[in-house]
């Protein structure tokens, strides 16, 4: 032991607790415990079931998950849902900004298209756009009937539904940046340009992306919704084989469990995404 540890040692002597001092213990919980357990139990009991219900037919259930059909129609839902989400997220940015213009023309028409089109359930966007021959039969000297393919109606619907939803997003995000942050780069004499990008959009992608993230993972899984008007996507692909062979209840699992893989990638994707746009002012936990 050094002479300074000794030194430190005697300056500092250590000081023995009064006599009768309470002891400090660490307050008891067993209705979570139980509450615990119990959960545990229930979840087992119930992943069991599943893994032996013959009903699953989980090696058909193998057999399909990788089969042509169902990779052409788990790649179509990758891409329309892609596709979706980017025209949707361009159309949602003009909104936004026309809803943050002074000018309240604009300000109205944004305003009155979220309205509308939050307000209309997808499926019935779908399906007035898909009889869009019925209330228009000649546009412009052009017949519409037909003019349409089933996926084009997907897209149109899908990407008119989306851009309302993004719109709010994006205009929630450039709300949430302080106004003062802009001021300053006034003063510093930044551009208009360089303002945005530099300043708004940056802080503004904080609370653009978790939303943003749900809504992705919210388009992939409605984009099932598009088999209604025969598009093959992965739950109409599944649909055909079932109908072919009545193994229902193993093709549905065939798409579930794409659809889980799916999201799963997309949400860890989500985090990471997040955890770039948080650096900075990421809370001690």
């Amino acid at each position: 032991m050094s002479s300074d540890t000794l030194a430190a040692s005697a300056a500092a002597p250590d000081i023995p607790e009064p006599a009768g001092s309470p002891r400090i213990v660490p307050q008891r919980r067993p209705g979570q415990w139980a509450a615990a357990v119990a959960v545990l139990v229930l979840l087992g009991f119930a992943v069991a079931s599943v893994v032996r219900n013959k009903a699953f037919q989980w090696g058909v259930v193998g057999d399909y998950f990788t089969s042509d059909s169902v990779l052409r129609g788990l790649w179509l839902t990758l891409w329309l849902t892609a596709v979706v989400m980017v025209l949707g997220f361009v159309l949602g940015a003009l909104l936004a900004a026309a809803r943050l213009s002074a000018n309240p023309v604009l300000r109205g028409v944004s305003w009155g298209y979220v309205w509308l089109f939050r307000s209309i359930p997808i499926l019935v966007q779908l399906l007035l756009w898909f009889n869009i021959g019925a209330l228009y039969p000649e546009v412009l000297g052009v017949r519409t009937v037909n003019l349409f393919t089933p996926i084009a109606v997907a897209i149109i619907g899908l990407t008119l539904h989306e851009a309302a939803y993004a719109a709010e997003v994006v205009r929630g995000g450039i709300l949430s940046v302080d106004r003062g942050q802009v001021e300053a780069a006034q003063a510093l004499g930044l551009s208009r340009w360089r303002r945005w990008w530099r300043i708004v959009l940056p802080q503004a992608m904080r609370s653009i992306v978790p939303p943003a993230g749900n809504m992705l993972i919210g388009t992939l899984k409605g984009t099932s919704i598009v088999s209604v008007i025969a598009v093959q996507d992965l739950l109409f692909s599944t649909q055909l084989v079932y109908h072919r062979t009545y193994q229902v209840i193993p093709l549905l699992m065939v798409a579930t469990l794409w659809y889980t893989v799916v999201t799963s990638v997309l949400g860890v994707g989500q985090y990471y995404v997040e955890k770039h746009y948080a650096r900075g002012a990421e809370r001690t936990r």
